[in-house]
């Protein structure tokens, strides 16, 4: 383990002696109250330290302990009122350590507050519970963003063009929630709108013709905030409720490519399609939408989930899967 450095700055004068005289109100011998473990009491002698060597005892660095200091997670045991340096004590470097590694596990210092504040052991156990959990979402994350990566970065150009296909949509009477929502809450919201509008399908007695859908306005995508449609087609007579209100979504022309499994990687389709698109000089002005056939009302397991995502074209004539021969069919399409 690589050691600390010994040079001092401002705040560490050169001292000898160890514990400093008394005579700027310290006391060589003192009964403490440990910081963890529920609050027994220590006696013994506290030998005082300067911020340097308490610096190189704990390896915290001068900086991080006088941010520590203002922060008040670690206080010296005194500050000097005519020079400003700061002296702790061998009593706290147990808690410098602890404070130390709870910062290896990237604990937000108001946490570790908490933690060393807690009155019992229940307490003090749950609030590093929950900091553990958030780790391992954390992890979770990290990993299928790896995953993800490797996958783009293997994956042959084209690979998914064969998936593409166009169809029409009617239009379509549906129970629908809109509002204006910021991207990084938009699936957050999805899921809630979702769940709302099924719930009100329920409570009337009514069925859903079709898979639900969405509508995602332009402004979403380019300035991060902007409107959103979520609905479930329903034919039956619907009563607004709540966020639910009647629509008709729109008649549309539509490229479309499937997704499958939960939305990490759902910009892969998403590029993937939008290159489809601008390849055929085929977009028209016109919200994204995307139909979820298997969702999470269908299924609990994400691998199952299906997400067909639609872009707004101009109808040109067959879809890219019937034969070539066919497109010039009757004229120029």
């Amino acid at each position: 383990m690589t050691l600390l450095p010994s040079s001092r700055g401002p705040d560490q004068p050169l001292r000898t002696t160890l514990p400093r005289a008394p005579t700027r109100g310290a006391s060589p011998a003192r009964a403490r109250v440990s910081p963890v473990g529920g609050g027994g009491i220590v006696a013994g002698m506290d030998a005082t330290l300067p911020i340097g060597d308490f610096a190189r005892a704990t390896h915290l660095s001068v900086k991080t302990l006088r941010y520590y200091h203002q922060v008040g997670l670690l206080e010296p045991d005194e500050v000097d009122r005519h020079t400003g340096h700061r002296y702790y004590t061998t009593a706290q470097i147990p808690t410098a350590q602890i404070i130390r590694r709870f910062r290896a596990l990237d604990m937000p210092v108001e946490q570790i507050a908490k933690v060393l504040a807690a009155p019992d052991l229940d307490t003090r156990n749950a609030l590093l519970a929950a900091h553990l959990n958030q780790m391992e979402r954390e992890l979770a994350r990290s990993q299928s963003a790896v995953a993800s990566l490797r996958d783009l970065l293997t994956r042959p150009p084209g690979g998914t063009r064969a998936e593409i296909g166009r169809r029409s949509v009617p239009a379509t009477p549906a129970a629908a929630i809109t509002e204006t929502v910021d991207v990084a809450e938009a699936l957050t919201w999805y899921q809630g709108a979702l769940g709302e509008i099924y719930a009100t399908l329920d409570a009337q007695g009514l069925a859903a013709d079709a898979p639900a859908g969405g509508i995602f306005s332009t402004d979403l995508f380019t300035h991060g905030r902007g409107p959103a449609t979520i609905f479930v087609p329903c034919a039956g007579p619907l009563r607004p409720m709540g966020r639910v209100g009647a629509l008709v979504i729109p008649a549309v022309e539509l490229a479309t490519i499937v997704h499958r499994g939960p939305h990490a990687n759902i910009d892969l389709a998403y590029g993937a399609l939008g290159t489809y698109v601008a390849e055929h000089a085929l977009a028209v002005d016109g919200p994204i939408r995307e139909y979820y056939p298997v969702g999470r009302h269908e299924s609990a397991e994400a691998a199952e989930w299906r997400t067909e995502i639609c872009w707004p074209i101009f109808h040109t004539g067959p879809s890219p899967d019937e034969p070539a021969a066919r497109t010039h069919e009757g004229g120029d399409g």
